[in-house]
């Protein structure tokens, strides 16, 4: 039990930061956004911090992200998108229905939420056309996700691009094969996005619904899209389709957190839900962009030693 207790007080003391923050950031009537632009200048000790892995992945594993957002939501999300996660991705674009000097890709749609579908299949068609050469996976992700592309480029690391592949946070019903949520973000392989765009080429695939995940993941299930489970070795979530807090404390209520409804696989709540190696959180505020960004590259505890080593464990076949 001693041993454990280092990790457990280091994790509840990282909650409670979280939601101390949180509590500041509600109370807050104006908060200077512009100051975050830089909030993390390098120092010379970040300086020491060896990144030869994650600039060795991003050779090998060329991510394209991009961004489903509107001309309303510019200013208010997609330009801190832009100054924290979007910045890591090999090549990123912003999906909107206006072209601006931002810039966005203007795409042949109307804005609205019945419009998620079309912009989707509409953005997909565009990157077919015009990037397929220019990356190995292409992950889509709304203006309010927060993701961290290194742990994304390790898990892809392991697959191959031209097998069909489709990689998210799993939900069921509806899919026999399951769906992946629309908001924590969701990756196809390159052989995945031909199927998508000849599916809908030649009506295989349809715009029978507005639900834009939902949709999308009949599409990948018509066209023998295999659904990866992406989980850890642990079995630990790594997409997530709401923020940190709603998986991290434990809800103590007899009937099922609203949010854990449409799970596919075991439902966890606490500690236990979110993996060291988490790749994406939903419904993230441009603030706590900025905070998951500190948290995940500049905080470490002094002393201590990490204590998840997943290339270990393909070598050992345990973790």
């Amino acid at each position: 039990m001693k041993h454990l207790l280092p990790g457990i007080l280091f994790s509840s003391g990282t909650i409670m930061g979280y939601f101390i923050l949180n509590i500041l950031i509600t109370f807050k009537t104006s908060v200077n956004l512009a100051s975050l632009q830089n909030p993390t200048r390098t120092t010379p000790m970040m300086q020491e911090i060896d990144r030869s892995v994650a600039a060795e992945l991003t050779q090998q594993v060329r991510l394209l992200c991009w961004v489903l957002t509107g001309p309303q939501f510019l200013e208010s999300r997609a330009k801190h998108v832009h100054a924290t996660w979007g910045k890591r991705c090999n090549k990123v674009l912003y999906m909107s229905s206006e072209e601006s000097d931002f810039p966005t890709v203007k795409l042949n749609v109307t804005e609205g939420r019945d419009q998620l579908y079309w912009k989707t299949i509409r953005a997909f068609q565009f990157i077919y056309e015009h990037h397929l050469d220019d990356a190995d996976w292409f992950l889509k992700a709304d203006d309010d996700t927060f993701v961290v592309p290194e742990n994304l480029r390790h898990l892809l690391s392991q697959l191959n691009t031209e097998d069909p592949l489709y990689l998210g946070r799993r939900f069921r019903p509806f899919i026999a094969q399951g769906y992946m949520s629309g908001g924590a973000g969701y990756v196809l392989s390159k052989e995945a996005l031909r199927r998508f765009v000849k599916g809908h080429g030649d009506g295989s695939c349809t715009h029978f619904s507005d639900v834009e995940d939902m949709a999308l993941g009949r599409c990948m299930e018509t066209m023998k899209v295999t659904a990866v489970d992406t989980r850890d070795e642990r079995r630990r979530q790594t997409f997530h389709a709401f923020p940190p807090d709603k998986y991290l404390l434990k809800q103590l209520t007899k009937s099922q957190p609203s949010h854990l409804l449409y799970e596919f696989y075991e439902r966890v709540q606490g500690p236990g839900c979110c993996s060291d190696l988490t790749i994406s959180f939903h419904y993230i505020r441009p603030v706590e962009m900025y905070m998951l960004e500190y948290f995940t590259y500049h905080l470490r505890p002094y002393g201590y030693k990490y204590r998840f080593n997943p290339e270990a464990a393909l070598h050992k076949g345990t973790v």
